[in-house]
C-alpha cells in the first residue's frame, strides 16, 4: 500500500488516548502526516496541555506507524487542542450535556442531567460500603474490596464520598489530580481502579465546610460530570452515619447495594446497625456485613480478639444477610493505606489479601442480581 496518509492513519486507528480508551483518530487527535522518502511525521493534538501521559501517547504512536513497511524514522509533534475541539470530544465520549435537559422528572435529581448508574439498563452494581460509626476501618475496607475485584478482571471505579474525611487517594497511592476536558473529569487510575474524591480538590489540611445542598451537588458531579466509562462496579466510600449524603445517594442511585462494615465490638455493632435500618426505610438492598479488626495473631500464633467477638455475626443475623468475611487486625492493612501501597494490591496471597479475594468473589458471583425470564426467553426483571 505504501506510506500514504491513509495507511497511516489505519496503522493510528488502535492507538488509543491512555485516559479516554478511545482511538486518537476517532477522537480527532491526529491533525496532520507528512511523508518524506522513510521518515514519517505524526502531529498529535493534545486533549490538554500539560497532558501527563503525552510520553505514554508518543511511544504508541512511533511503535504503530513502525510497523508499517518502508519506515524508518517517525517524528511526533504535539499541539493542543481548541476549546471547540475539546467540545466535540466531551460529545463524543459522555453525550451532549443538553441532550438530557427535561429528563429531571424521569430520573428524580437535580438539573435534569441523567446519572448513568441509576438507569435500569446500566450494567454497574453500584456498592454502597457503610458504617454507623467512624475508626471501624471502613475505606481502607473500601480501597482492598475495589482492588480485590478489579483483580476479578472487572471495570471498578471509586467515590470518595466521605467529602469530609477523603482518604482515598492517600490509600490507592494518587497523586495526579483528574484531567478536565470541557468540565468532563477523566479520574485518575491506580491498581486497576478508577478514583475520584474530594481530595483531589482540596488540600489534607483543608477542611470542607459545606451543608447539605453543596454536598448534593458536588455528589451529583461525582455521579454525571466524570467520565467512568462502561464499569462493571461502582464502588462508593459512604461517610459515617446516616446524614445527608446517605440520602442523597439513596435518591440518586435507588439501585444501589449496601455493605456494612463493623467490628467486633457490640457496641460498634449496635450503631452499625443504624446505617442498615436508614438503607432498609429508603428502600436500599442490604447485602451483606464486613467484620474488620477481627482479632490480632500474636508471634506465638495464638488470636487474640482485642475488639471483642461476635459482633459481625450477630448484626448479620439481625439483618437477615450473610458475615461476607472477618478482616483480622493485620499490620500491614494499616501501613499500606498510609503509605499507598494496599495489602490486596502488593501482597494479595497474603491472609489478609485472601480473604479480600474471598469476600469480593462471594460479591461478584454469590450475589450477583438475579434475573428471571418467562418461557419465551423475555426479561422480567
Amino acid at each position: 500500500m505504501g506510506l500514504s496518509t491513509e495507511r497511516i492513519l489505519e496503522a493510528l486507528q488502535p492507538v488509543n488516548d491512555p485516559e479516554l480508551n478511545r482511538s486518537i483518530v476517532e477522537l480527532g487527535m491526529v491533525k496532520n502526516i507528512s511523508v518524506r522518502k522513510s521518515l514519517v511525521n505524526v502531529e498529535i493534538a493534545l486533549t490538554i496541555p500539560g497532558c501527563p501521559l503525552k510520553a505514554k501517547i508518543e511511544e504508541d504512536v512511533t511503535a504503530a506507524v513502525k510497523e508499517i513497511d518502508g519506515v524508518k524514522e517517525v517524528k511526533v509533534d504535539f499541539g493542543v487542542m481548541t476549546d471547540e475541539e475539546r467540545v466535540k470530544v466531551r460529545e463524543l465520549v459522555h453525550g451532549d450535556p443538553s441532550a438530557t435537559a427535561g429528563s429531571q422528572q424521569a430520573h428524580g435529581h437535580a438539573e435534569g442531567r441523567l446519572i448513568p448508574f441509576s438507569d435500569p439498563s446500566s450494567k454497574t452494581r453500584v456498592l454502597l460500603i457503610a458504617s454507623g460509626k467512624g475508626g471501624v476501618g471502613k475505606s481502607s475496607v473500601s480501597a482492598n474490596l475495589s482492588i480485590a475485584l478489579a483483580n476479578r478482571g472487572t471495570e471498578v471505579g471509586i467515590v470518595d464520598a466521605d467529602v469530609w474525611g477523603f482518604s482515598i487517594p492517600r490509600m490507592l497511592g494518587i497523586d495526579q489530580p483528574p484531567t478536565v476536558i470541557d468540565e468532563l473529569l477523566i479520574p485518575p487510575k491506580k491498581h486497576g481502579v478508577k478514583a475520584i474524591s474530594m481530595g483531589f480538590f482540596a488540600r489534607e489540611d483543608q477542611p470542607v465546610i459545606w451543608r447539605g445542598p453543596m454536598l448534593h451537588k458536588a455528589l451529583e458531579q461525582f455521579l454525571t460530570d466524570v467520565y467512568w466509562e462502561d464499569l462493571d462496579y461502582l464502588v462508593i466510600d459512604l461517610p459515617p452515619g446516616t446524614g445527608d449524603i446517605a440520602l442523597s445517594l439513596a435518591q440518586f442511585l435507588p439501585r444501589s447495594e449496601l455493605y456494612v462494615v463493623t467490628t467486633p465490638q457490640p457496641a460498634a455493632q449496635r450503631v452499625a446497625q443504624r446505617a442498615a435500618f436508614m438503607a432498609k426505610n429508603v428502600n436500599l438492598e442490604v447485602k451483606g456485613v464486613i467484620e474488620n479488626m477481627s482479632w490480632f495473631t500474636g508471634d506465638d500464633e495464638k488470636k487474640y480478639y482485642l475488639f471483642g467477638h461476635g459482633g459481625g455475626e450477630d448484626l448479620a443475623k439481625r439483618l437477615e444477610v450473610p458475615l461476607l468475611g472477618q478482616i483480622p487486625l493485620l499490620p500491614e492493612i494499616r501501613e499500606g493505606s498510609d503509605t499507598g501501597n494496599p495489602l490486596v494490591a502488593t501482597m494479595p496471597e497474603s491472609e489478609g489479601g485472601a480473604i479480600f479475594a474471598q469476600i469480593s468473589e462471594t460479591i461478584d458471583i454469590d450475589l450477583a442480581p438475579t434475573r428471571r425470564y418467562n418461557k419465551g426467553l423475555k426479561l422480567l426483571q
